[in-house]
């Protein structure tokens, strides 16, 4: 039985701490800028808005908080790892992002039936508009850097600044249609329930998959496919079973029975082992890791 593995580059590390005290930076700006926009324009929502930015402070903190966790290599008492405290930070950000839906939710029925007494100033769009822009750029290079690194954890964090962008979408629909006629405003509400269902569905997303990581489901269909074709790629190996998966964090972990000829020596079949390891390392789905069984086969 062999295992063969690679180890988490450095600079991806490096990279994530990067992008992660960028969207800190400018949570920490917007959420000042919003605040008091808000109070100079006399609008609720805007000030409700730098709150929910000041929210997303928090997964900022958890991703420059764990990736030194999850990045740290084996030990006697992690031996797959630590990537499994990126999954628990990914469920902690969908579980953030469900929690803004479900406020805004609750927020937008009772104003529905308790509209606000004042009409909102046209400055309170001030630091509504910088968010779109700021966040959704955000969102465009931390899920770039998510996805070269192969973090659910920093792509989780990327759909959460893209929540912040969205937040602000009601806010100027709010302000500007009270500015145009004050009995408008339900519009504000209706915008933030669309908006609201949205953020729900991008938390299911984010959650859904590391739920069932944590939960040790398997690869795919298409993925075990694919582990099945390469490992029987290899010469001398005739077919393999006993075929099983797990997932922790962004890396998939293998174990696998080959089998080959009986009559072949101990040397020769570590060899079609070790092929078989490499060849799903480097060109399987993401994987991790890979330990394989030699069967001989006598008939």
């Amino acid at each position: 039985m062999n295992t063969y593995t690679h180890t988490p580059v450095a600079e991806q590390t490096e990279e994530v701490v990067r992008i992660t005290w960028l969207g800190l930076i400018i949570n920490i700006l917007l959420t000042i800028l919003k605040f008091i926009f808000g109070l100079l324009g006399r609008s609720q929502a805007a000030v409700a808005d730098a709150v929910h930015s000041f929210s997303d402070l928090g997964t900022d903190m958890a991703v420059l908080f764990g990736v030194r966790l999850w990045s740290a290599p084996a030990d006697d008492c992690h031996p797959y790892g630590h990537r499994r405290i990126e999954t628990l930070i990914t469920v902690m950000i969908g579980a953030a992002l469900a929690a803004v839906a479900v406020g805004f939710s609750l927020d937008a029925v009772d104003k529905l039936r308790h509209p606000p007494s004042s009409s909102p100033a046209l400055i309170a769009l001030t630091g509504s508009l910088l968010t779109i822009f700021l966040k959704e750029w955000l969102f465009r290079v931390t899920r770039k850097v998510g996805h070269r690194v192969h973090s659910p954890a920093v792509i989780a964090n990327a759909w959460h600044h893209r929540s912040d962008a969205f937040s602000s979408i009601p806010v100027i629909i709010a302000v500007s249609a009270s500015a145009i006629n004050p009995e408008w405003h339900f519009l504000d509400q209706i915008g933030a329930l669309i908006v609201a269902v949205m953020i729900l569905k991008a938390a299911w997303d984010i959650t859904g998959p590391a739920l069932a990581e944590l939960i040790d489901s398997g690869a795919s269909k298409q993925d075990y496919q694919q582990i099945v074709e390469l490992s029987q790629s290899i010469a001398g190996v005739l077919s393999v079973h006993k075929v099983r998966t797990r997932r922790s964090g962004a890396g998939l972990y293998i174990d696998l029975h080959a089998l080959v000829d009986g009559n072949i020596t101990v040397c020769a079949g570590h060899d079609i082992a070790t092929q078989v390891q490499r060849k799903l390392i480097v060109e399987g789905p993401s994987v991790a890791d890979v330990v394989v069984h030699i069967e001989p086969d006598h008939t």
